[in-house]
């Protein structure tokens, strides 16, 4: 009767081990979700045809051939296209011959598994995903009236804490009627952790194990959150920061409509590291005839004559009058990273669009970037450099034309030409 009493008290224990564990896979479910939005997304679709830079993956597993192949693609589609792969080929050649990222030692296996389940059989998403919205980016946006798992979690645990408590009472309630029936003397009445202070010491193998998966799932737990401070947490530095600016300024408008340059306005972008605020005298460039807004009328223009001590119905200015506007900057990066205006328009040729979306359908600008330095090497590993007709490389394309004479097929990205070294960003 005893042993038996004491195998539920294990059962219990085991089960409340085993739910903590079964809820933390289901937390780690996600990972998939994660791992190809941090990876992925930027050229993917997950689960529509629709086509960004690489083509869509609806139905990829139907496309694509069986076994390993997927997983070799992922991590090294260079050595599947060299290897004489038939379909990396056919795909290589239907996508321009673009090079896709490799992966190799960046995923691991089990890295690319998870997203490739997430990939088979995505995460529901959750209500209020607006259309387009891919299922990563809703299981990376802030719940919405949903429950946090943590709370199921701490939830089971006491839930099996109270029926542990029940099934004690129980087996201490059978013993004593049975020690009562043989004329023997009652059990003491022990507290629950005297109890299992007593059975921690008579099965101290098995406590060390438990306690040792513990640690290491604790330690796993605290390195992931590290890893996503500042990038998921600090909401200054998220896709989506859209802060509400002191006027209701359309870039849509502006840039998209009216087709006006955005060196019109940040005109330091092409000369300094800064692509700079506008200040309200190039505002009142225009304004100063246009007092009339198509949506909000005169309301916001007026903004603009407070902020310049402009009065519209004499002409003229009074500096006493001044009110500077505070724009608030909605991109973002933290004090230790350099990054060159300039650099990137005037020598790399890269378009504003690249880093900032596309700024001439924004009513209102936002982050549609991530910034992140592993979002920063990606770019620059797959980003070709712009030599020809570029007076800034011209001396460095004739050395790299004489060194890889021959080599035809040789892309020259930004990584090859120093754009991962550390002190080209950090300082």
């Amino acid at each position: 009767m005893k042993n038996n009493i004491s195998r539920i008290s294990l059962k219990a224990l085991i089960a409340i081990v085993f739910t903590v564990f079964t809820f933390s896979n289901q937390l780690n479910a996600q990972d998939g979700a994660k791992l190809f939005k941090q990876n992925c997304a930027v050229c993917h679709a997950s689960h529509t045809d629709q086509k960004l830079t690489g083509p869509g993956l609806k139905g990829i597993f139907d496309r694509a051939p069986k076994g390993d192949w997927l997983k070799n693609w992922i991590l090294n589609n260079e050595k599947l296209i060299k290897s004489g792969d038939a379909y990396a080929n056919k795909i290589y050649n239907e996508n321009g011959k673009a090079a896709m990222t490799v992966f190799e030692g960046q995923l691991t296996d089990k890295d690319v598994d998870a997203i490739l389940g997430f990939i088979k059989a995505p995460l529901p998403a959750a209500p209020g995903v607006t259309p387009g919205q891919t299922v990563a980016d809703a299981t990376n946006a802030e719940p919405q009236g949903s429950i946090d798992p943590l709370y199921l979690i701490l939830g089971a645990i006491i839930v099996l804490a109270v029926l542990l408590g029940a099934l004690r009472s129980v087996r201490t309630s059978l013993q004593n009627s049975v020690r009562r029936s043989e004329g023997s003397e009652e059990l003491p009445d022990l507290t629950f952790w005297q109890e299992a202070k007593a059975w921690m010491g008579q099965r101290r193998r098995l406590v060390g194990v438990i306690a040792i998966i513990l640690l290491f799932g604790g330690m796993k737990s605290c390195w992931d959150a590290c890893y996503r401070i500042g990038v998921y947490y600090d909401y200054k530095t998220q896709k989506g920061y859209k802060p509400e600016q002191p006027i209701k300024f359309s870039h849509k408008l502006h840039a998209g409509d009216n087709e006006i340059a955005c060196q019109y306005c940040h005109s330091s972008v092409e000369k300094s590291r800064h692509a700079g605020i506008p200040s309200v005298n190039i505002c009142m460039n225009c304004h100063k005839g246009i007092q009339k807004g198509p949506q909000y009328g005169e309301k916001e223009i007026a903004k603009i004559y407070e902020a310049s001590g402009f009065d519209p119905k004499t002409g003229n200015y009074d500096n006493s009058k001044q009110n500077p506007l505070k724009w608030i900057k909605v991109h973002n990066l933290p004090d230790h990273v350099y990054f060159n205006h300039s650099q990137h328009v005037v020598v790399g040729k890269i378009e504003c669009a690249t880093c900032h979306g596309n700024v001439k359908e924004m009513t209102v600008a936002e982050q549609k970037s991530p910034l992140t330095m592993k979002w920063c090497i990606e770019c620059h590993r797959k980003t070709e450099v712009v030599m020809q007709g570029n007076a800034y490389y011209d001396r460095l394309h004739k050395a790299l034309k004489e060194k890889y004479a021959g080599q035809y097929d040789v892309k020259f990205t930004v990584d090859k030409i120093g754009g991962l070294e550390c002190a080209k960003c950090h300082y």
